[in-house]
């Protein structure tokens, strides 16, 4: 399986790591590379929160030393401040990788004009995309962006995004294979993806319903996709980049990795410690604390274990529960294929500012217009 290729940056296998709020900090970077080459995305942060030096987003552009390549995902409304975001990021930071979102569902987030309903204005749209673009040249970064089918099923932005990108110096585009109104909910439209490798000439990324290597190897047969975003898939088990890389690096059938308990508790007490030592012990158990289910998934933990393992609060009292797990239960192979994450049901209505779907290609006035929370950061 060939690299993938964005701009001057190659990744030695074609994974991408989909930034996930509140998840894919640095300790999650760190340990879902030591299982597997990839593209490992920093959650992500808003442009208008680092232009003006918000502490919140500053402290979420933590690298961890094995980072190497340093790759950060946007979230912003106004082409200047996404263009001045992109110019601290390469400058300051030293980052190899910009994404912009435009696929996050969340109504916070869409009532704003972000996320997954900005495609909507093909105008602004290619502003943002221009801006960044061009604050990155001078460095060398790429600049991919990230984006869903459309607002619903009448509302569809997928292919007028893939062609604004392209005009715009954009290296690569992920297109999540499903609309905001469906947030995580049905089943991505793989043949959606498909229909965007054939409308564009730059590489497309397909997201969505991969759970296991074979469903990445999968989607990439059926699409013609240069590569896979991963998200909810990896929840609780960063093990599965290790199953990507084989099955991309080597070629062969992909196989699935079933750990047994005794090795997922490892996994475990890997990503507390590097949890601890990012935040510190009190900051960083607490921070594990929403990864146990996740972990645990279709294991036979007892529920008041497992309650406790949910009010963990140092690395003592992680070890001590953690070592009445039965260490040779095996992998619960239900749970294979199986969602993981957030589902929910579908929306009737994406929550949108008023009157967004009176026009598609206007500007407002003084650039987008919109507010941008500084502190905003919900990914998707």
């Amino acid at each position: 399986m060939t690299a993938l290729q964005l701009g001057s940056l190659e990744v030695p296998v074609p994974v991408v790591l989909a930034p996930m709020a509140g998840i894919t900090n640095a300790a999650y970077r760190r340990l879902c590379a030591e299982h597997g080459a990839g593209l490992y995305v920093c959650e992500m942060i808003t442009s208008r929160g680092l232009v003006e030096g918000d502490d919140t987003t500053k402290r979420m552009l933590v690298f961890d030393d094995a980072e190497k390549v340093r790759s950060v995902q946007l979230y912003g409304t106004d082409p200047s401040y996404v263009g001045q975001a992109t110019r601290i990021l390469c400058e300051e930071y030293g980052v190899a990788h910009v994404d912009l979102n435009f696929g996050c569902p969340v109504p916070k987030v869409t009532r704003k004009g972000g996320g997954g309903a900005l495609p909507w204005k093909r105008n602004l749209l290619g502003r943002i995309l221009e801006e960044a673009v061009a604050a990155a040249a001078p460095y060398g970064v790429p600049v991919t962006m990230k984006t869903r089918k459309g607002l619903d099923d009448d509302h569809l932005t997928y292919l007028d995004a893939g062609r604004i990108a392209q005009e715009s110096g954009v290296a690569a585009i992920a297109l999540h294979g499903r609309t905001v109104a469906q947030a995580y909910s049905g089943e991505a439209d793989w043949d959606s993806i498909a229909a965007l490798v054939d409308h564009v000439d730059i590489p497309v990324l397909g997201n969505g319903d991969i759970w296991e290597a074979a469903d990445a190897v999968r989607m990439m047969a059926q699409t013609g996709a240069a590569g896979v975003v991963v998200g909810r898939g990896c929840l609780g088990r960063p093990w599965l980049f290790r199953d990507l890389a084989a099955a991309f690096g080597e070629g062969g059938p992909a196989e699935t990795t079933l750990p047994t308990l005794g090795e997922v508790t490892a996994m475990m007490r890997r990503h507390a410690e590097l949890l601890c030592e990012h935040m510190g012990e009190e900051r960083g158990c607490k921070e594990f604390r929403k990864h146990v289910t996740w972990y645990l998934k279709g294991f036979r933990a007892g529920g008041e274990l497992r309650r406790s393992l949910g009010l963990v609060d140092s690395l003592a009292a992680l070890d001590r529960m953690l070592a009445e797990l039965d260490p040779t239960e095996p992998f619960p192979v239900s749970e294979l294929g199986a969602p993981r994450g957030r589902q929910g049901a579908p929306r009737h209505k994406v929550v949108l500012p008023e009157g967004w779907l009176d026009d598609t290609d206007g500007l407002c006035e003084g650039g987008s217009g919109l507010l941008e929370d500084v502190n905003e950061t919900t990914g998707g």
